[in-house]
């Protein structure tokens, strides 16, 4: 019996996992992995099997049992991380967007950088005005289907390619222009490559925004871009805070906090609450990583943070990677034949389906198409079920942040309907906060639309891990528009302030009992102990050691003992 037992606790420790994980083209990696493997075991596999060696842009994501997305840490365990039941569900994607994708020195790192883009542009993460629009799209069908060909593509091909979630009959026959009179000749590789240029060169290049609430209840958007801290809330402007400006961020519960340090030696706090204490973490965790990737020179430098002041509370993480001029240095060096590119031309694809043959979806009525608008907060509304998290690229090379647009944007509604308009948003690159005085009107009805409207549910399939598609969307849905009707009152969160002090104050009072304990634990070891170790024996040999033991200590201890005594003598009597 006993060796049975053993035996079966023996298999259960070196227990396979079976572990699938999708990737940009939609294709599945299917692997097993040990108990024990770590996030770095699993991402080389990865990398390995797409011939990948510019690896530090990318990463593994999942999400837990309670719906909350994660990065998956490299030097943890994997099993530990998901806390689900195998088999487990993950997706490969763009964590840290480069700087300049065009420079990226393979090919092969490019075209997966383009299908990421590519997927951001079909699920409404990259926002752009119609003509930028037209464009991109031209380049997708330049590099999936090559030259126009008017036998192979009679009139109206381009509404058999779904590039966006919804788009009109105007912008299919402007992407077919393009194509027709502009790209001829241009490989899949140059096609990619001229996409990739345009795309950098949006203001909403690798957007994940994190949806919260500000102190006054307000929703707001926080995201991460190669540059800064990115702020975007209903009614005010876009406020973009640089990697060399922010001096500190921590959380507590469900509160986030951003130390701001500006010109004239001027500091500043801001505070935001997510919906949950998971997503505020995930939020912190997000921003240290890309502050330490885009702002520090050496991974050297790397250092652990601490989400809380104290020592002894909050979370501790440490970014474990390369830093960005690390990982450009590296690739410069990068000397091999360039590998062979499979790229998935007419395949069917699940949750990009730009390149799927089928009907189109309807357009929205000509009547409409100049008058609605989709504001940059519906946008970043529907964004929340897109299950990204990458850092933003700015359209300028430089340290300046050049504005968002305002109403040209790509967005999925309860209804995926979505129209894009040629008008800019141009919020100042000013500092915090800056009232936004025009488009007051439309900011107001998006306002309504945030607070009052159902959001989006992206049907991409990352979002699942290890249940039914449908089920978790409907979870999803319920999720998100419990988020969009609101977090809660500002007067709960001031209750929540008081009762974390009060926390605060008795974790201090238990440490310091708890340090008074082991120091007099570690006191009566020394004099009343015969341990024979050196450690011991060199304490007690010191004069000041001497001193304090006969002058202080035996006192004491005599005097303890009589008062015992004395209670044992009454308690003897009676």
């Amino acid at each position: 019996m006993l060796s049975r037992w053993m035996s079966g606790s023996s298999r259960n420790l070196d227990r396979d996992y079976s572990c699938t994980v999708r990737l940009l083209d939609d294709s599945e990696y299917s692997c097993t992995i040990q108990k024990d493997a770590k996030g770095q075991y699993l991402f080389d596999l990865l990398c390995h099997h797409l011939n990948l060696l510019e690896k530090d842009y990318f990463g593994i994501r999942f999400v837990d049992p309670d719906k909350q997305r994660h990065w998956l840490e490299f030097t943890k365990s994997i099993v530990k991380q998901m806390r689900s039941q195998p088999p487990f569900t993950m997706c490969f994607r763009v964590k840290f967007y480069p700087t300049d994708p065009a420079a990226l020195k393979e090919e092969i790192t490019r075209y997966l950088v383009f299908l990421q883009i590519k997927r951001d542009l079909y699920h409404g993460r990259l926002l752009c005005k119609t003509s930028d629009a037209a464009l991109l799209a031209a380049y997708i069908l330049q590099a999936e289907i090559g030259d126009y060909d008017p036998g192979k593509h009679p009139e109206g091909y381009s509404s058999k390619f779904q590039f966006f979630p919804k788009h009109s009959e105007k912008l299919e026959r402007k992407i077919a222009e393009i194509h027709r009179m502009e790209l001829s000749g241009q490989t899949p590789a140059t096609s990619e490559l001229n996409f990739l240029k345009k795309a950098q060169t949006l203001e909403t290049y690798g957007v994940d925004p994190h949806p919260c609430k500000d102190v006054s209840g307000n929703a707001a958007f926080l995201a991460f871009t190669p540059f800064g801290f990115v702020v975007l809330q209903g009614n005010k402007r876009v406020h973009f805070i640089k990697w060399n400006e922010v001096a500190k961020m921590k959380f507590e519960g469900k509160t986030f906090y951003l130390y701001v340090s500006q010109k004239e030696e001027k500091k500043i706090v801001l505070t935001y609450f997510a919906p949950t204490p998971e997503a505020c973490k995930h939020l912190w965790k997000c921003g240290i990583e890309n502050q330490a990737f885009y702002k520090l020179e050496k991974s050297s430098q790397v250092r652990t943070v601490s989400s809380s002041n104290l020592f002894f509370k909050g979370s501790r993480f440490r970014y474990s990677g390369r830093v960005a001029k690390e990982v450009m240095e590296s690739s410069a060096k990068i000397k091999r034949e360039p590998p062979e590119i499979h790229r998935s031309g007419l395949v069917p694809s699940r949750s990009c389906p730009s390149i799927t043959h089928g009907p189109r979806l309807s357009s929205v009525p000509r009547t409409r198409r100049r008058a609605v608008h989709i504001s940059i907060m519906e946008g970043l509304e529907s964004l929340r079920d897109s299950a990204h998290s990458t850092p933003v690229r700015s359209s300028s090379h430089g340290d300046a942040f050049v504005p968002h647009s305002r109403a040209n944007r790509l967005s999925e509604s309860s209804e995926r309907v979505a129209v894009i308009s040629d008008e800019i948003y141009s919020p100042s690159d000013s500092v915090l906060p800056t009232p936004v005085a025009e488009h007051s009107l439309e900011l107001m009805l998006l306002s309504r639309q945030v607070n009052g409207a159902p959001c989006s549910i992206e049907e991409e399939k990352e979002s699942e891990a290890n249940t039914p598609m449908m089920a978790e969307a409907e979870e999803l849905g319920g999720e998100l528009r419990a988020l969009c009707q609101g977090l809660g009152g500002t007067g709960g969160a001031q209750a929540e302030q008081v009762n974390k002090f009060v926390l605060s104050v008795l974790r201090l009072l238990l440490v310091t009992v708890g340090l008074l304990f082991v120091l007099l634990l570690l006191l009566i070891i020394l004099t009343e102990s015969d341990l024979d170790i050196a450690f011991f024996r060199d304490i007690r040999q010191t004069p000041e050691f001497e001193q304090f033991h006969y002058q202080y200590f035996c006192p004491l201890r005599r005097w303890f003992a009589c008062k015992i005594r004395s209670v044992l003598s009454l308690l003897t009597d009676t």
